[in-house]
């Protein structure tokens, strides 16, 4: 009995504090489908990508990324993991690394996407959200609750 009576306070609990919590949507109601263009930094710096209208949808070049780079830093690695083998000598440098980002009104984000990682020559889904005027990339597989998120601020060219 006291088993059950504290899984339902639990789900109260949890229930009364999500209710409070400031949504995903509340913070993109700004949120435009152009908004996206341009060039963007990830906050810990790892990644750069200049973000593009691909013609109805968002793509996004890679402008720098710790995990392609060479061991000098400056010299971009060859995308040698490319499931394509015709591509596994081209070096990552403006690869176009996202593609597909569809804009979603009603939703206030970009969705659809498909993220290379060139590091491992796989693609997951990708999705973006503004939120407070950042933009928040999430990868995953399968479900976007399984993945991970990484946030850039914009960068001036």
């Amino acid at each position: 009995m006291f088993k059950s009576m504290e899984v339902s306070l639990l789900v109260v609990a949890l229930t009364a504090a999500t209710a409070v919590l400031p949504s995903e949507a509340a913070f993109a109601q700004t949120a435009s489908a152009n908004e996206v263009v341009g060039l963007w930094e990830a906050d810990n710096g790892s990644l750069k990508l200049d973000m593009f209208d691909a013609g109805g949808t968002y793509s996004a070049r890679m402008l720098y990324g710790i995990r392609v780079m060479e061991p000098d830093g400056k010299t971009f690695r060859k995308d040698t993991n490319n499931p394509d083998p015709n591509l596994r000598t081209r070096s990552l440098e403006r690869a176009v690394i996202l593609k597909n980002l569809k804009w979603n009104a009603e939703e206030r984000r970009w969705e659809g996407g498909s993220l290379y990682d060139g590091s491992s020559g796989r693609s997951v889904s990708a999705r973006a959200t503004m939120v407070k005027g950042k933009m928040e990339l999430r990868a995953y597989l399968g479900t976007p609750i399984m993945g991970r998120t990484v946030t850039f601020h914009r960068v001036k060219s």
